[in-house]
């Protein structure tokens, strides 16, 4: 598992961008059921979707304001329509780590 950042690094309903060796940043996001992270590029456009605004479990593109839902990736709003990557989180204490992706993924 990788290391990414403290619980308390990213209030409750709010996103960080959290840059990861190796690959690009990921979005990380804080909601009141928990931690959540997808890429941070949105699939519509070249824009960081740690820039948006996180509005009833979605964030909203600050490019074009399409949105996705956050524990799903899918597109929730226009124009957004393809879906962003999802990744699984593990919290241990504070501290908040990437769960290796399985093999075939």
């Amino acid at each position: 598992m990788r290391f990414l950042c403290k619980t308390h690094d990213i209030p409750v309903n709010e996103v960080r961008r959290i840059p990861v060796p190796r690959r690009a940043p990921i979005a990380v996001y804080h909601l009141e059921d928990g931690l959540y992270a997808t890429d941070d590029l949105c699939s519509h456009g070249a824009a960081r979707l740690s820039d948006g605004l996180i509005e009833d479990g979605q964030i909203i593109c600050p490019l074009h304001h399409g949105s996705f839902d956050i524990r799903t990736g899918k597109p929730a709003q226009l124009p957004c329509a393809s879906a962003v990557k999802t990744y699984k989180l593990v919290v241990e204490g504070d501290d908040v780590f990437l769960k290796p992706e399985a093999a075939g993924q």
